[in-house]
């Protein structure tokens, strides 16, 4: 496991705990939920910096390229369209949708890790 990968378990697993515990307490989504997704989107721009950094410089990816940009990707799509749902749909069910989005990314993240060793 990488720094990258330590660094999205982190942020994301805050992120959850955050939307989750705002979720349960029946509270809409706020700046601290909605920040908590964008620090998820931003440790993911970091491993992609990372990740394009390594290639240029001759670390290959041991598995399929194509499936570890597209886990890329599809990771940080993710908190943009969690954050637009949660900007339309200001209930506290949008809370559950941005808590997700920390655990999806933490999912991910293994698995890139996984493809890239």
């Amino acid at each position: 496991m990488d720094a990258y990968f330590w660094i999205i378990l982190v942020v994301g697993l805050v992120s959850t705990v955050l939307c989750l515990g705002a979720g349960i307490l029946k509270k809409a989504p706020n700046d601290v939920t909605l920040l908590s997704v964008v620090a998820v989107e931003v440790a993911l721009v970091v491993y992609l910096v990372g990740s394009i950094v390594r290639v240029i410089a001759g670390e290959p990816i041991a598995g399929e390229a194509w499936e570890f940009w597209g886990y890329m990707a599809t990771a940080m799509l993710l908190p943009p369209a969690a954050i637009y749902w949660a900007i339309l749909e200001r209930t506290r069910w949008s809370n559950f949708v941005l808590a997700a989005v920390g655990v999806t990314a933490l999912v991910m993240a293994a698995r890139m890790n996984q493809i890239w060793y």
